[in-house]
C-alpha cells in the first residue's frame, strides 16, 4: 500500500476535505476500536490471548476472504502472501497479540492510553525511510513520550512488569507493521489484502497459543462469548479493515488520530462498567501522552 494521498481538500469535496468513507473509517478505529479492549478484557474470562486473538482473526479472515472470492477476487500472490505474513505476524501476532497479553495483569484503560505511543513511534520510524520530522513534530514525540514515561510510573503499570513489557511490544509491532504496509510490504489490493493479513497473523497467534499451552475454559461464559462474536464483526472485519483503508487512502498521522479517542472511551469504559480503578496521577499522564499526539496531528494540520 502506498502511504500517498490525494489532497484532502479538492475544489467539491465534502466539509472538512474528507471523503465519507474516511469519516465512517475514522468513526470505526476511534469509537469501535474504543470498545473492543474491554471486549477483550471480558473474553479472556473464557478465551486466553493468543488463542482469543488467533481464532477472531482466523474467523474473520476466512469470512473476508470468502466474500471477496465470490466477488470475483483473485487470491493474493506468492509475494503478497509473505507480506501479508510478515506484516500480519507484526500487527496481529505481536500487536494484538501483546495486547491481550497485557490485559491479563493491567487494565484495559491504561493498556490502550499507553498505545497512544503509536503515532510517535510511527513517526520515528518513518525517519528510516528518508521522512525527517519538522520541530512541531519532534516536540509531539518529546512530549508524547514524557507522558508515555510518567504512565509506567503509576500504579497499574508498577504492579505489572510483565504487563508493561508485553504492551511495549505490542506498540512496537503495531507500529513497525503499520509502516511496513505503506513504504515496502504492499499487500493485495482491497479487501483480499486485508483478508490475507488477518489469515497469516491469525496462524501466527494460533501458534503462539500452541507453544503457551493455551486452553479454552469449555464451554465459554456468555459474556464471554458474546465479547468474543463482538470482537471478530467489529474489531476486526469492521474496525480493523477500516484502519487498513485509512493507511492506505490518508496520511498516517490522521490513519493514528485512533490513538487520542481510544483512551478516553475505554478508561470510561473499564472505569464504569468494569469497575477498574485509575489514579489521578494516571490520568494526568494520559493527558501528557494525548498533547503530544495532538502536537503530531497539527504538525500534519500545518504541513498539508
Amino acid at each position: 500500500m502506498s502511504s500517498s494521498a490525494a489532497p484532502l481538500r479538492p475544489p467539491g469535496s465534502p466539509a472538512f476535505g474528507l471523503p465519507p468513507l474516511l469519516w465512517l473509517c475514522l468513526a470505526a478505529t476511534w469509537l469501535v476500536w474504543g470498545s473492543t479492549y474491554l471486549a477483550i478484557k471480558v473474553a479472556l474470562v473464557s478465551f486466553p490471548p493468543f488463542l482469543q486473538m488467533g481464532s477472531r482473526f482466523l474467523v474473520a479472515g476466512a469470512l473476508l476472504a470468502a466474500w471477496m472470492r465470490w466477488r470475483g477476487a483473485p487470491w493474493p500472490s506468492r509475494r503478497q502472501w509473505l507480506h501479508a505474513l510478515a506484516v500480519g505476524g507484526l500487527m496481529l501476532g505481536g500487536g494484538m497479540g501483546g495486547v491481550g497479553h497485557a490485559e491479563q495483569s493491567v487494565g484495559s484503560g491504561l493498556v490502550v492510553a499507553f498505545i497512544a505511543v503509536v503515532p510517535l513511534m510511527i513517526a520515528l520510524l518513518n525517519s528510516l525511510w528518508g521522512v525527517r520530522p519538522w520541530w512541531l513534530e519532534g516536540a509531539g514525540i518529546a512530549v508524547g513520550l514524557g507522558g508515555v514515561l510518567l504512565l509506567t510510573q503509576g500504579r497499574g503499570f508498577q504492579a505489572s512488569p510483565a504487563g508493561l513489557a508485553a504492551i511495549c511490544i505490542a506498540c512496537a509491532c503495531w507500529s513497525l507493521g503499520s509502516v511496513l504496509s505503506q513504504r515496502s510490504l504492499p499487500l493485495a489490493p482491497g479487501a483480499m489484502g486485508f483478508a490475507s493479513e488477518m489469515l497469516c497473523g491469525g496462524v501466527v497467534l494460533m501458534l503462539l497459543a500452541a507453544a503457551s499451552g493455551e486452553r479454552m475454559a469449555w464451554p465459554p461464559r456468555a459474556d464471554a462469548a458474546a465479547a468474543w462474536l463482538y470482537l471478530v464483526v467489529f474489531g476486526s472485519l469492521v474496525a480493523f479493515n477500516a484502519y487498513m483503508v485509512l493507511l492506505a487512502r490518508a496520511p498516517s498521522g490522521l490513519a493514528a488520530s485512533y490513538t487520542f479517542v481510544n483512551p478516553v472511551i475505554a478508561m470510561l469504559l473499564g472505569v464504569g462498567l468494569a469497575g477498574e480503578v485509575v489514579t489521578p496521577f494516571e490520568w494526568a499522564a494520559v493527558g501528557v501522552v494525548l498533547a503530544g499526539v495532538l502536537l503530531l496531528l497539527a504538525n500534519h494540520a500545518r504541513r498539508r
